[in-house]
């Protein structure tokens, strides 16, 4: 992805050009992990040599080191980001050493007296020189005011970005500001209403735009970009990837909308404003009647026993497959699941997260923990067969309290090198490497034992 390509906005305070000036063009790009990348194109009117422009309105988390900046005939000299905003503590800290004046209001006669002082500390509390006496300024109920002669150059209403430039000829013409920046953020949210006897779901997506940058990002050309983009952090070591939460199995099918990289971007439809601490909702995706099915699932990690019968835990499960009736490619969020009551009523039922997933995968979204349906695990027999070789002897029993048959998905790991079934009362199949699963009939208001026999190696 070229860097160009990535980069989006900030603020110019520069001299105004006639109607024919082209207007200001924002766009940002923002990414899942606390990143955007930011673009402002603005008319200018510069004259010939050097000066300094300066960029106000920028993200109060900018990245300096990011910033680029392009205009025909021009060459950047220097660059500086002042952050350090103008607050009543820290324009108090700027005139220690100086004179001030206070001023106070006698609150019997309203009568004013003003004294000048000079500012020595202003750390846990201000500490003044009037006249021959040392004074601390507090809060004593004299209506008090402190008058400055100007505002200190370092301090700034908004953060800035200065920028000292040399312009080869004067003249109007347009500049574009980029840099990236923290603070911008965005995730998706799923809404899934699922018919358990249709056998379907309808689902739809909303993206969450998050803005804690410290800065308005109006009437903006916004694009989301899906995926984890390699950032360096000296204080990260490397972590290997983790399995996507809520995805059974991976996809193959190719998702829809653009691409810039190995990233989905997803443009929103219209220009947007970003405000200041604001989170925003834009829907992105609507699908009716995809395929999907309740199941009532239990994981076992490891051949060994339970003192207690464990919950099965239940999941709604469908494919992002265009066959399902989908089709796409899901960015990463949170998917919440509702199912309507006797009175037709939408009733939430449980929610998770999924991680980024490619279009045709098979995804388990738990939404909570069975009621009435549960399984207990016994090891049977352990059994070395050989110094790097084991054999483990199960029996599951589980147990269904309801009125109607059920059928539970179990999943056993633990399965090593050369791992293999030597017996079972059901037949199995192979998740992955290292488990195997079963899917196990119950019958209304009674149980169903599960014994198998498995030999593996390490």
């Amino acid at each position: 992805m070229n860097r160009r390509a990535l980069l989006a906005t900030a603020g110019l305070l520069l001299a105004p050009l006639g109607a024919h000036a082209r207007q200001r063009e924002v766009s940002v790009t923002i990414y899942n992990s606390d990143l955007a990348l930011v673009e402002d194109t603005r008319p200018l009117d510069l004259r010939a040599g050097r000066q300094k422009l300066e960029f106000k309105d920028v993200s109060a988390q900018i990245r300096p080191e990011t910033v680029s900046l392009s205009a025909p005939g021009v060459t950047i000299l220097e660059q500086n980001f002042d952050y350090d905003l103008l607050t009543p503590d820290k324009l108090m800290e700027k005139a220690v050493g100086q004179q001030v004046k206070i001023v106070r209001t006698n609150p019997g006669d309203g009568k004013e007296t003003t004294e000048v002082a000079t500012v020595l500390a202003a750390n846990e509390g201000v500490v003044l020189k009037i006249g021959d006496r040392i004074e601390v300024l507090r809060d004593d109920g004299v209506p008090t005011r402190v008058i400055f002669d100007k505002v200190p150059e370092a301090l700034r209403a908004r953060p800035t970005l200065s920028v000292s430039v040399e312009a080869a000829d004067a003249g109007a013409r347009q500049a574009k500001l980029s840099y990236l920046t923290s603070g911008l953020s965005w995730k998706a949210d799923y809404v899934a209403l699922f018919d358990e006897a249709k056998a379907a779901l309808d689902l739809q997506g909303w993206i969450t735009l998050s803005n804690t940058s410290g800065t308005p990002f109006e009437n903006a050309k916004t694009q989301l970009v899906a995926g984890d983009v390699n950032q360096l952090n000296q204080n990260v070591t490397y972590r290997p990837q983790r399995r996507s939460p809520g995805m059974v199995s991976a996809g193959t099918e190719s998702g829809t909308g653009e691409r810039v990289a190995d990233y989905y971007v997803y443009p929103l439809a219209e220009r947007t404003t970003i405000a200041a601490n604001q989170n925003k909702q834009v829907g992105f995706l609507s699908a009716q009647g995809v395929a999907a099915k309740k199941v009532y699932e239990v994981r076992q990690d490891w051949f060994q026993s339970q003192a207690e019968p464990e919950k099965a835990v239940v999941a709604i499960q469908f494919s992002n497959a265009r066959l399902a009736g989908l089709g796409s490619q899901l960015p990463a969020g949170t998917m919440r699941v509702y199912m309507r009551d006797s009175a037709g009523d939408p009733k939430f039922v449980g929610e998770n997260a999924i991680g980024h997933t490619p279009a045709g995968s098979e995804l388990s979204i738990k939404t909570g923990e069975a009621f009435d349906v549960s399984s207990q695990a016994t090891l049977v027999a352990d059994t070395k067969v050989s110094k790097t070789r084991s054999r483990y002897e199960m029996r599951y029993v589980l147990r269904n309290a309801k009125d109607q048959p059920v059928t539970v998905e179990l999943r056993q790991g633990g399965l090593g090198r050369d791992g293999e079934v030597k017996a079972e009362s059901l037949k199995s199949r192979r998740i992955d490497a290292r488990t195997l699963g079963w899917s196990v009939p119950v019958p209304a208001n009674g149980e169903t034992a599960l014994t198998f026999t498995v030999e593996t190696g390490w």
